[in-house]
Order: C-alpha cells, then structure tokens, then sequence
C-alpha cells in the first residue's frame, strides 16, 4: 500500500502508518522548519515544502499537480487545528489566517485522486464547534464525495500507551463499503509508560525554574519527585491522572499549559527529546539542531505516533 502525507508536519502520521509497511510516496506541507526535521527522518520522498493553496498558474505545479502523477491508496492529513481548538479562538472556517478552510483543498485532492482511504486528524473540538455544524460540512462533504466515514476522539493515554491526557478526533473514510462496515477503531489498552520512564538521566541546568523569573511564583508549591504537573501562567495544577497534560505548540515561549516535573535536582520542564517520547516517537528518531522553542512547537502540533499506528493496522486490515 501507499500513501500520500498532507500536513505532514515532522512526519508522525507517516511514521504509524509506515510501521505498517506503508510506503509514502509524496508529503507536503508549508513550514519549511518542518520541512528539515521531516527531511533528517525521512530520506525517501522528503517533504514537499510548499503551499496547498498554491493557486495554479504561477509557475511552478500545486500540491494537487504533484499527488495527481502518484499512485497512491491511502491520503493523511493532521490538517491544522488552531482555528477549531480550545487552546485558540476556535474561529472555524473563518480563521483569519486561512487555516480553516485548509479541509476543503483536501477534499478537492480526494475528489481529483480517488484514494481508497484517508485519516484526517484534528482536535477534539471540531466535534463540537459551532454547536456541531463544521464537523457535518465536513462529513457531508466527505460522503458527498463517495466515502463511508466514521469517526471518533481517542485520548492518547487510553489508546497509545504513553503518558500524556491528549484527546484528538480521528476521521476514516473508505471507497469500499464494506471495508467501511469491517473497520473498527482499537480498543482502550492499560498504560504501562509511566512518566518516570520517559525522564532523561542528566538534563542541562537551562531546564531548571529555580534560577529563573517566575521561581518565586513557584517555590512555595509542595512539589513531590515523579508528579506531573503544569504551569497555568498564574498557578500550578497537579495532574492527579498521572499523565503529562496535552502538549502544546507554545511550550517553549512559556505558555499557559507548560508541564512540569520535579526530579531529584528540582523542578524543570520536559527537554524537547522526553516530549517526543511522550508523543510515543521511536528512540532513533532524529532531532535536528534547531532552537528548542522550534522543537517545543513541533512536537506540540505533532500527533501520538502508536495511537496512528493501530488506526492503520486497522485501516490495513480492511483494505
């Protein structure tokens, strides 16, 4: 099977399904950041870092041009969440900054290809924006076009196997109807990563809050070794779970859902590999030498890896 990467971000879709034995043979998306942490993991058919929006015409071919000379089966997409999520001003399709509307540029591509699948991802919340109107023009579009949809919110801890509270919806569309009727999303599985197993051994001192501007908000807080935690830009909030909060794109500039841990040397943030691992990203995964506050942000937008990889055993499966 092949598969083509849409909103490819750095590649954590890619990874669930090539775990599968799925071969990509075309990604894009318009970060170019992206575009070099996507490169360093995935030597074959790198990213394609350009605009989906391109208009044609303009000289050079658009994203559709470019997936209409593959062959391929399965389409992904973690499309941008900004304009549906609770993190952000939930504007919808009428995103200021043109994200919203960035699912109907999918649908030209699904209508235009025919794929036999796709897995679109997006937050949770685009379940209910707009007291639920954006999910059904998304769904009727989707079915409008052929496909038998069925969808559903998975939390990363439930379903991945890794300690983070991440809750995402996951929309699957099949041609074949009765590939519809066999698929089936995973069931729950117990959690057997727990946060201490994610910690880095040594962490460099720049971690650390105690020598920092904000410590004196902090110091007085009964901080227990191997707790999560989560800085709320005015107040600290233990997470009686036993997760890490839902990482977030704007960890490293000091963001209001920042999580915490104390180990036996203080209190600090979560280094840029430990969120990775939170995210469920393999160990040989690369990161590149880039600026943390870059790294925070696109783990923060990234998508738990083994909770993909089970959709697409399953997707596999069916198809």
């Amino acid at each position: 099977m092949k598969s083509v990467d849409l909103c490819a971000g750095i590649g954590g879709i890619r990874l669930g399904f090539e775990q599968n034995g799925v071969e990509t043979v075309y990604a894009n998306d318009i970060d170019s950041r992206c575009g070099i942490t996507y490169d360093l993991n995935f030597p074959t058919s790198p990213l394609t870092v350009k605009d989906i929006k391109f208009p044609p015409g303009q000289g050079e071919q658009t994203v559709l041009e470019d997936i209409e000379e593959v062959d391929y089966d399965i389409l992904t997409a973690g499309f941008p969440c900004q304009a549906f999520s609770v993190a952000g001003y939930r504007q919808g399709f009428r995103d200021n900054r043109g994200r919203g509307d960035l699912f109907f540029y999918l649908a030209e591509v699904l209508q235009k290809t025919e794929p036999e699948s796709f897995l679109l991802e997006n937050v949770k919340n685009l379940y209910t924006h707009d007291s639920g109107r954006t999910y059904r023009i998304i769904e009727n579009s989707l079915t409008g076009l052929g496909y038998n949809v069925t969808t559903k919110v998975l939390n990363s801890m439930e379903y991945g196997n890794v300690p983070q509270n991440r809750e995402r919806i996951y929309i699957v569309g099949f041609k074949n109807k009765k590939s519809y009727y066999e698929f089936k999303f995973p069931e729950r599985i117990p959690r057997t990563v727990n946060i201490t197993d994610i910690l880095e051994d040594e962490v460099g001192d720049e971690f650390y809050y105690e020598n920092s501007n904000i410590w004196d908000q902090m110091s007085d807080y009964p901080f227990k070794e191997g707790v999560a935690y989560q800085w709320r830009r005015r107040y600290i909030r233990e997470n009686k779970s036993g997760v890490f909060p839902t990482l977030t794109a704007n960890m490293g500039t000091g963001g209001h859902n920042v999580p915490l841990i104390k180990d036996k040397k203080g209190v600090r943030k979560l280094t840029p590999q430990e969120c990775f691992r939170v995210q469920g990203f393999p160990e040989e995964y690369k990161l590149p030498d880039m600026s943390r506050t870059t790294l925070y942000e696109q783990i923060g937008n990234a998508v738990t890896v083994p909770v993909i990889q089970r959709i697409a055993q399953n997707i596999l499966n069916v198809v």
